[in-house]
């Protein structure tokens, strides 16, 4: 006899919160080993929480929709039949529902960057004229308040001036919301968009005036909402350009038709285009390999594995980026199974947090949608990403023995954009281009 507490489980190194989105068990319900009790979320992705042991379920510390510090008690399952002290099933969740420590307070430990943490193995550059770092301060500031600081643009010594309220004088979370709360100041609402700058701040906060008529208020659900302020970041922390190229992948289309039934039969897989276009990608890559990178600070890492993150689109609507590791290591058949197990796994929402970190390069496929072309924004920390445009017949100039002659060819644009920072117009646009060459000279007599 006895009670177990239900701890917020760690979901991957940089994780350390997670939101409460759904409990399936109420207190007093009976649980068995493995089911499942409630569902939760990071900023990678959902999951669900299975019980340790068989009993039940006494009480609940969170409610649904609340923030929760990884390694907190969540909620109490008496076993063997130890439920005197539980409360009378039907009482409220609220009612049973504690205080929770503050997270930055429960999280000191775990290191958080600002960025996605960078892939191991990485070679480093120093970039040209190192830029000045501030002095280090004799202060200890917990990583959470730390992130919270390089986000909203607080320069160590206005952080040292605060008093906090924590153990010892420390900072916490709450005393740097607060100031960073005092010290903004919201802009009126003009005819006109209007552009406010804070001060020691590079957020920018934009204000408009409404069309007027009738309207649906929709609220964004919370992977929008993540999707919406990662894709803010990357365009203000990499000066954006991207180049565009033209390949003929007609071998690449009448391969994969003549091939695709016995694929099947040999491999029990599906065979699409996608790993045929991961595979030129990595083998430009290895020509290439300064693509193959991050920038953190003054330093380039150049990564030794090439991750491939491939973009998919789940059925809400939203994106979500699984990533092949060590693409590099894998052949075409190793390529299918990644891909294949990576997108059904997406789409039925059982992706772990390990499938989405650590990319260092990202494949998206705008053809899907039917658009020909895009310009697709960097999934930071990378520092490229390349778009596939829809493969359609074209006629297309060919150089023979006997002339130039006109043709109907499979047609497709690629677009790569990249962080101009450390990838310069000569480098990204070669690259580009050797992925074309690689899709154009693919051999058509390939066996499977």
């Amino acid at each position: 006899m006895g009670q177990v507490e239900l701890i917020m489980p760690k979901m991957g190194e940089s994780i350390i919160e997670a939101t409460i989105i759904k409990w399936h068990k109420s207190v007093g319900d009976t649980i068995e080993v493995d089911e499942t009790v409630l569902e939760i979320a990071t900023d990678k992705v959902d999951s669900e929480i299975p019980s340790p042991v068989a009993g039940t379920l006494v009480k609940v510390f969170f409610k649904e929709d609340d923030v929760v510090p990884v390694g907190t008690a969540i909620a109490m399952i008496a076993t063997e039949g130890q439920v005197a002290d539980s409360p009378m099933k039907g009482s409220s969740q609220e009612d049973t529902t504690v205080q929770s420590q503050d997270a930055e307070e429960a999280s000191i430990q775990i290191a958080e960057s600002f960025l996605e943490p960078l892939p191991a193995q990485a070679v480093v550059v120093e970039m040209v004229d190192p830029a000045v770092g501030e002095k280090k301060s004799d202060k200890f500031y917990s990583p959470l308040v730390r992130n919270i600081a390089k986000e909203e643009g607080l320069s160590l010594a206005e952080l040292d001036k605060l008093d906090g309220s924590g153990l010892g004088g420390r900072v916490t979370k709450a005393d740097i919301l607060t100031y960073i709360k005092d010290r903004d100041t919201a802009p009126s609402v003009a005819a006109n968009p209007v552009i406010t700058q804070t001060p020691n701040t590079q957020k920018s906060t934009t204000s408009y005036s409404m069309p007027s008529g009738e309207f649906e208020i929709i609220e964004m659900d919370r992977m929008r909402k993540m999707i919406a302020e990662h894709m803010v970041t990357s365009k203000s922390v990499s000066p954006h350009v991207t180049s565009f190229v033209e390949a003929d992948v007609t071998n690449i289309v009448a391969w994969g038709g003549k091939m695709k039934d016995g694929y099947a039969k040999q491999y029990n897989e599906k065979l699409t285009f996608t790993p045929l276009f991961i595979e030129a990608v990595v083998k430009a890559l290895k020509d290439f390999p300064k693509v193959n990178c991050s920038v953190q600070g003054d330093r380039i890492h150049i990564y030794k594995n090439f991750n491939i993150g491939m973009a998919t689109a789940l059925p809400s609507g939203n994106l979500i980026v699984p990533v092949i590791k060590k693409a590099e290591l894998l052949n075409l058949a190793g390529l299918t199974q990644q891909v294949n197990d990576l997108a059904n796994r997406a789409r039925n929402n059982k992706l772990k947090p390990e499938d989405i970190k650590d990319g260092t390069f990202t494949v998206t496929n705008v053809g899907t949608f039917g658009n020909v072309m895009g310009t697709p924004i960097i999934n930071q920390p990378q520092a490229a990403i390349l778009a596939l445009g829809a493969i359609r017949k074209k006629p297309a100039v060919l150089e023979t023995e006997y002339g130039d002659v006109i043709a109907i060819r499979q047609m497709m644009f690629m677009s790569l954009s990249y962080d101009h920072r450390i990838i310069d117009g000569f480098l990204g646009g070669s690259f580009l281009k050797r992925i074309a060459d690689y899709l154009e000279n693919f051999d058509p007599n390939r066996g499977i």
